[in-house]
């Protein structure tokens, strides 16, 4: 495609419908489409009027409990920091959701930007809503709304000059961006298989990167149970199994099943007499870490997705750090953050939030790691923003680092560290795994996408940001620590709100998360004290 056009992306005699055309034909104009982007790139951020970003929030991921409602729309406004990118004063933004978002909640970003008048900002962002609230991924409703696309595409002044930015990318991001003619800063759908359980696997072996002993590309309940004999085989010191599907999201798709003992139930008398016998009735009792899943509905994603089984890693202490890359479409490789991943539910295995940066202790050696693993990514043609997952496990005094994800998306880290980025103007400096300014002060943060209470549920919008600005929660531009909330409408409903505390030091990071917390809960606690009844007192006057 020629840079410099600006017509549609589909030849006059190609101007049917999409569904006219066959995967092998929406590649080949995908592949058109992208071309334009290595120019988006080196115009981005000079002040072109022409240039825009088309912002899609779509959780367009295998999730055997999807999120729904209030949820569903606060996982889409995850993403606002991207007004963040407002700052340049030429830039315009079309940010699309399944429902609107409160004009309150724009109003608390657009305070965030430095050096910009809200105003100015409002004037070049347009919000665009379906107006349907249902669970289906966002993109799945724009595809079927062929009027609210044509507004979408109406809102970009040049698509040579803009790109979309989706969260993830599946074949109906791709189609999106076909429909758009906007190119899209993403990886290749077709590049998808890489980011699976399996495919990331075989990256690692390929890479040279430690990664836990398993197997892949297991469907049934038999290729589990074979898995799990050789990994007791390999490994008869392992109490633990892992199942995962290849396409489970924030650990969601995790299961344990448990090997301990497993050799003396076989040998019982009394037990079912096979080593196979007594691992399958493990397996099929295996520890789901979601509990919304059934066992039944999650075996029959398996057999239908894949998923591997690999042996789950302990030690004396045992995190999960996470490295985030990008590859421009300049085709350079660059790390960008680390992050220790703070994790809960049943098993331990569900994302809660992060800290920022990684410990140094192990920093820059899982770095090292996940830049071998970006280097065969950026070779098989990865682009966009992505994070390699790690366990790191202390044996005595030193930390072993064992590969285990790759999200060829952005994550629950993304959001925290760019609203970092964005508010200071700083970089991590990778080789001494530090973030600092251009004053050179250093910054850390804590994040979490799950403080969650029921008392929160007495609690509106508005009631949030006039606690921010009483409590002075809000963030100091001037000393560049504070508080910044997301996910913020999902607050009544559904009792939960993110937030991102900055600090100067982990420590200061930390306290500020913990101060913001206890306000908000207190002032929740205080949403519910009971009202008494208006009319009791004088009733009872005029009884007597």
């Amino acid at each position: 495609m020629n840079p410099t056009t600006q017509s549609p992306i589909l030849p006059t005699e190609d101007r049917g419908g999409l569904d006219e055309l066959d995967e092998a034909a929406r590649g080949r104009l995908f592949d058109d489409l992208q071309q334009a982007l290595p120019a988006v790139w080196s115009h981005f951020g000079q002040g072109d009027p022409r240039e825009s970003v088309v912002v899609v929030p779509s959780m367009s991921v295998d999730n055997l409990a999807p999120s729904a409602g209030a949820m569903n729309q606060a996982m889409e406004e995850r993403f606002l920091f991207l007004l963040l990118l407002l700052r340049q004063p030429r830039l315009r933004m079309v940010y699309v959701t399944s429902m609107p978002i409160n004009e309150h909640i724009i109003e608390y970003y657009l305070s965030l930007l430095p050096g910009v008048i809200p105003s100015h900002a409002r004037a070049r962002l347009d919000l665009v809503s379906v107006g349907d609230s249902s669970p289906r991924p966002l993109t799945d409703k724009l595809l079927a709304r062929p009027r609210v696309l044509s507004r979408i595409a109406s809102l970009v002044r040049d698509p040579v000059r803009s790109h979309l930015i989706p969260y993830t990318s599946t074949t109906r991001e791709r189609d999106l961006a076909l429909m758009l003619g906007v190119p899209m800063y993403a990886a290749d759908p077709r590049l998808y298989p890489l980011g699976t359980k399996t495919g990331c696997r075989r990256v690692f072996a390929e890479a040279g990167v430690a990664h836990p002993f398993g197997a892949e590309d297991v469907h049934s309940v038999d290729d589990v149970v074979d898995a799990v004999l050789e990994l007791h085989a390999s490994r008869p010191a392992a109490q633990w199994a892992m199942v995962k599907l290849d396409e489970g999201v924030s650990g969601s798709g995790n299961a344990l099943v448990d090997l301990t003992d497993v050799d003396a139930a076989a040998a019982d008398p009394g037990g079912t007499g096979t080593l196979r016998a007594v691992v399958t009735e493990r397996v099929l009792g295996m520890q789901l870490e979601d509990g919304r899943i059934e066992t039944g509905a999650y075996l029959g994603r398996l057999d239908e997705r894949g998923g591997i089984v690999e042996e789950r890693i302990v030690g004396d202490e045992v995190r999960s750090p996470s490295v985030q890359l990008r590859v421009t479409p300049l085709g350079e490789l660059e790390i960008l953050s680390t992050h220790d991943q703070v994790l809960g539910g049943p098993t331990g295995q569900m994302y809660l939030g992060a800290r920022f940066p990684a410990d140094p202790a192990y920093a820059t050696t899982i770095t090292r790691e996940a830049e071998k693993v970006g280097r065969v990514l950026a070779d098989k043609g990865v682009l966009g923003r992505f994070a390699l997952d790690f366990v790191v496990v202390r044996q005595g005094e030193q930390w072993q680092s064992h590969a285990i994800e790759i999200n060829l998306r952005r994550g629950g880290t993304t959001h925290p560290f760019l609203t970092l980025q964005f508010l200071t103007d700083g970089r991590y400096v990778h080789e001494e795994g530090r973030f600092v300014t251009p004053s050179g002060a250093e910054r850390h943060l804590v994040a979490t996408d799950h403080l969650e209470d029921a008392t929160l549920r007495g609690m509106g919008v508005d009631d949030l940001f006039d606690l921010v600005a009483r409590a002075g929660l809000h963030f100091d531009q001037s000393r560049q620590t504070g508080v910044v909330f997301h996910m913020i409408s999902s607050i009544t409903e559904c009792g939960r709100v993110g937030m991102t505390a900055i600090g100067d030091t982990p420590d200061s990071a930390q306290d500020v998360f913990d101060r913001a917390e206890s306000a908000l809960l207190a002032e929740a606690r205080a949403s519910l004290t009971p009202l008494p009844v208006p009319l009791r007192g004088r009733l009872g006057e005029g009884l007597r």
